[in-house]
């Protein structure tokens, strides 16, 4: 029977070593790769070209933002362009109403005062008709 072979330490020193001079080879040969620079130039562009789209996005959200705002400015001015002409409509009608009222009012005073005075007129008629018989009565002709 064969016996196992543990490997001893220089063995194993020179197979690290070995590992690790095959992995600096390796990284050299990608370093010296002059596709490695075609990539890199691909990958700088495809980044460039992602932060130019993400910019015109921004771009476009800031316009659309303004745009938003500006019209909401507009509405908002355009409200109060209107509150502004109902309440100075309203007031108008209110003025209006006042002076009709007090026209309507005037017209009543006038209208009771001739009433009272015609009343009078009557009453002073009837009173003077009234007299006048009495005194034809007292008479007796």
């Amino acid at each position: 029977m064969s016996s196992f072979n543990t490997p001893d330490l220089s063995d194993r020193k020179t197979s690290a070593a070995a590992a690790k001079k095959a992995l600096l080879e390796k990284f050299r040969a990608a370093a010296e790769d002059p596709r490695r620079t075609e990539r890199e130039a691909e990958r700088r562009g495809v980044i460039e070209a992602r932060d130019k789209r993400t910019a015109e996005r921004e771009a476009a959200r800031l316009a659309r933002e303004a745009e938003l705002a500006a019209e909401a400015k507009r509405q908002t001015e355009q409200a109060e362009g209107r509150r502004l002409e109902s309440e100075a409509l309203a007031e108008k009608a209110r003025k209006e109403q006042e002076e009709l009222d007090r026209l309507i009012a005037q017209e009543k005073a006038e209208a009771e005062t001739t009433l009272l005075a015609e009343q009078k007129a009557a009453r002073d008629a009837r009173y003077a008709a009234r007299k006048e018989a009495k005194k034809i009565r007292r008479r007796g002709y």
